[in-house]
């Protein structure tokens, strides 16, 4: 499998890299051991090689960042923000979920199978780029790519999108280091006379000791 593009994330608390050249981790992991990642990786100690190892097998094992991204809607945990939002919006207690996913940016879409499938082994994106594949995947199976020429990560503006399809009830995800973003969508929100839940994510912000 072949990287395109270019990607940052957080795993574990860890800033990496990922790009044709190779998977580079930019700073140091803030947790030490997490259970679910010895779970999915095999991994007891996580150190710089531990998260470059793990990026690894998302690369290798169902295509991350890569034209040929496996889209697996089988649950991983039963308490996941992607696994959550399959259920909100299975029983109707949301309209449509605001997400993002590698390759694509900031995603609107009112199928929970989706949700998950984008969601299912994804940590915070800081970053990405388009990947063709990907967002035709995506459009497939009814979601909507907020702007496929460049997959910016925009969740106050996939907010607005969502309103402007036509949905009232809004599920987003939120990662802790687009925090200001929270602001502006209950701002926004208030205006439009809708129904927005926040999913904050704080993936990056574990700490160690």
């Amino acid at each position: 499998m072949h990287v395109k593009g270019e990607h940052e994330i957080y795993c574990c608390g860890a800033r990496v890299r990922i790009s044709e050249k190779g998977i580079e981790v930019l700073s140091e992991p803030m947790i030490e051991y997490c259970p679910l990642h010895e779970a999915l990786y095999g991994t007891k100690k996580i150190d710089v090689e531990a998260v470059r190892k793990s990026v690894e097998m998302k690369v290798a094992g169902f295509g991350f960042c890569c034209g040929n991204r496996a889209f697996d809607d089988e649950p991983i945990v039963a308490y996941g923000a992607s696994e959550m939002m399959r259920v909100w919006l299975e029983k109707g207690l949301v309209d449509c979920a605001v997400v993002v996913c590698e390759g694509a940016g900031t995603v609107i879409t009112a199928n929970g199978r989706l949700v998950q499938a984008i969601g299912a082994r994804l940590t915070g994106i800081v970053r990405t780029s388009p990947i063709p594949e990907i967002i035709q995947k995506i459009r497939r199976e009814g979601g909507t790519v907020l702007n496929e020429k460049s997959a910016t990560i925009d969740q106050v503006g996939g907010v607005k999108k969502a309103l402007a399809l036509g949905f009232r009830r809004v599920a987003v995800s939120v990662a802790g280091f687009q925090s200001k973003a929270i602001s502006d969508i209950r701002r926004f929100e208030a205006e439009m006379k809708a129904g927005v839940l926040i999913f904050f994510c704080l993936q990056h912000l574990c700490r160690r000791g």
